[in-house]
């Protein structure tokens, strides 16, 4: 059982990825409007993630591709070749910039702006961290550096979760007994939009396909899986009870990040101001790591490049997805008009990627015997049917938004 667990890594990733300012902010505010009523929201969220990450991780392990080397062989000699190309390149590279800017952006909330310019300084440091992470192009250093920083805040949030002492009753009907109204809707589109990104997709099967050399490893791949998304979506959790408890169903009372830090006043006292900084900080920098790694491997896939992070052609993907999140970050937009727009950006992604990744786990050319069988195809569709939902939902709301 100990060396399975050593040889876990790829999904920690993933729930880094989601694990995200954007969710920090989306989940304590949550909880203090709708108490522990929306917890199912985390619940399907953690269970459609599973299902997407797993076909993902599947098709890394067994086929030993990424989705944008299969999504190339697949469309290699159709008149789609082209536009599924510029499609997904587009979208990605867009979506992920956007992506950037709301991490960076939500990195630094918790401190100061020292400076009178448009450029936060600490922008510029958080941008710099995730520059060196990745331009070292070691997988192991990255991996490790996620691990501990999102672990450090997820402890923190669970061990308050627990001394507040909710109401487990409460708890459980909210986990299990699916309640929405007009109020609540953007929420738990906002809960499942910060939690199921489409980019995560490609991340996953290309980390799998270098971690793990044998198709025996696919037990070992779907463990690591499993257990990241979990524990993802228990911090997740975590900080929504912590807020429900803390705000007592006042959104309201919720202005900004400083508010934030009262939920963990039981448990950090005076100190809970600077853990939230940097419990924001370390979420924007795992995530600002995640989204440009995650752009590179998909347009190295899709273009046939080898996914190497020290190649040329691949750090022309990831520096200027860096660069435009450093720059969106520094016109002037307020952090949470930024998250959203990451939001509609996924919205309008997540559906188109989790098609082609259905199409691309029923051939068996490419999986043999390890293809969809028909229950796995039909919870996959009722997650990208709800995922439409949630993306025209998305849009509609944006532009009321704005």
């Amino acid at each position: 059982m100990l060396r399975k667990l050593k040889e876990l890594g790829p999904g920690i990733l993933v729930a880094a990825a989601f694990i995200g300012p954007g969710t920090v902010t989306t989940a304590s505010i949550t909880g203090a409007a709708a108490g522990y009523t929306l917890l199912w929201a985390v619940l399907f969220s953690i269970i459609a993630t599973i299902f997407l990450q797993e076909m993902s991780v599947r098709l890394g392990v067994v086929a030993k591709m990424g989705v944008g080397d299969a999504l190339r062989k697949k469309t290699q000699h159709s008149f789609w070749r082209i536009p599924v190309i510029l499609l997904v390149i587009s979208a990605i590279v867009i979506g992920n910039a956007a992506y950037e800017a709301g991490n960076i952006t939500g990195a630094v909330l918790g401190f100061p702006d020292f400076s009178s310019s448009t450029i936060n300084p600490l922008v510029l440091i958080v941008a710099g961290a995730a520059f060196l992470l990745l331009f070292s192009g070691k997988y192991k250093v990255i991996e490790k550096a996620i691990l501990v920083l999102v672990s450090m805040m997820g402890i923190v949030f669970l061990i308050t979760a627990i001394l507040l002492k909710p109401d487990f009753q409460q708890v459980l009907k909210g986990l299990f007994i699916p309640t929405l109204t007009e109020d609540t809707t953007l929420l738990v589109v906002g809960i499942i939009g910060t939690t199921v990104v489409p980019y995560n997709l490609f991340l996953h099967a290309s980390t799998a396909k270098e971690k793990w050399q044998d198709r025996k490893s696919l037990a070992v791949a779907r463990l690591d899986t499993i257990l990241s998304i979990v524990l993802g979506g228990i911090i997740t959790m975590a900080i929504l009870v912590v807020s429900a408890i803390a705000f007592e169903g006042n959104a309201k009372n919720i202005t900004d990040i400083n508010d934030l830090s009262l939920q963990l006043e039981p448990l950090l006292g005076n100190w809970s101001s600077y853990f939230i900084a940097f419990g924001f900080l370390a979420a924007g920098i795992s995530s600002a790591i995640t989204a440009p790694l995650a752009a590179s491997y998909a347009t190295a896939e899709i273009l046939g490049w080898k996914a190497d992070l020290k190649s040329k052609k691949l750090r022309l993907v990831w520096i200027p997805i860096l660069l435009l999140g450093v720059l969106f970050s520094s016109l002037g937009y307020k952090p949470t008009s930024i998250i959203l727009f990451s939001q509609v950006a996924n919205g309008l992604l997540l559906p188109i990627i989790a098609l082609f990744l259905v199409w691309i786990v029923n051939d068996k050319n490419l999986l043999k015997n390890n293809v969809n069988n028909r229950w796995l195809n039909l919870i996959s569709g009722i997650v990208i049917l709800i995922s439409i939902g949630l993306g025209l939902k998305s849009i509609l709301s944006a532009l009321g938004y704005f």
